[in-house]
């Protein structure tokens, strides 16, 4: 599955382009009209509205024209976009900056369901790391087949580091793709969370990569 991710702002783009990648898309990043309108064929348009050559609601119109790719519009115009407008520019959603990565991948999709593409990747549902169970679907979590409840935030966080487990993951990574509602937020609240969910699971379950970040030990079973 390859997005066309169309952002002229290097601190949102890469991010941005890493996040994607990581939840399985191959992603193409430009930061003109005139390179997405250049751009090779994909399955999904990401395009900023404030490029520095071409207006993107110019672009967007072009690529519509031309192509029934599905286009989410990324625009800091709130206040000036309805969803006239958007029907008239032919884009099938649109998010307004600031916005939190795991929106966005809702909103990606839910666009690739409607249009009727079933190639987007999809996560699975149930993670299985040693005596942890997470059912993402239910939003339940067990270990050592006790029930542990979790808050919202406490889930979303657990299940971003059981997908990879071992794996080093940066605070920077982790406040930008699991904090929806503040994507460049303080790291405070992760050390809060992180603290909570040792609590209530067992300590050595999320190690601390000192300068780093932190990781889910790969044999999550408690003693």
């Amino acid at each position: 599955m390859r997005l066309l991710v169309v952002e002229d702002d290097p601190t949102i783009a890469e991010p941005l382009r890493a996040g994607l990648q990581r939840e399985g898309f191959e992603i193409d990043l430009v930061a003109t009209g005139a390179a997405a309108l250049g751009a090779d064929e994909c399955d999904l348009v990401l395009l900023d509205l404030g490029l520095p050559d071409i207006d993107g609601t110019d672009v967007c119109r072009q690529l519509r024209q031309r192509s029934k790719v599905p286009i989410i519009v990324v625009t800091a115009r709130g206040d000036e976009i309805d969803r006239v407008v958007l029907l008239e520019l032919g884009a099938d959603d649109y998010v307004v900056k600031p916005f939190g990565f795991r929106e966005l991948l809702a909103r990606i999709r839910a666009v690739l369901r409607r249009t009727g593409d079933q190639a987007a990747p999809a996560a699975d549902p149930c993670i299985v790391v040693g005596g942890l169970e997470i059912d993402t679907r239910t939003r339940s979590v067990t270990l050592d087949g006790e029930p542990v409840a979790l808050t919202p935030k406490e889930h979303d966080l657990l299940v971003y580091l059981a997908r990879d487990p071992g794996a080093v993951l940066t605070r920077k990574q982790l406040i930008e793709d699991v904090w929806d509602q503040n994507w460049w937020g303080s790291t405070k609240t992760l050390d809060v969370h992180i603290a909570s969910l040792r609590k209530k699971l067992a300590p050595e379950l999320i190690e601390t990569v000192r300068g780093v970040g932190f990781r889910l030990a790969e044999a999550a079973d408690t003693p």
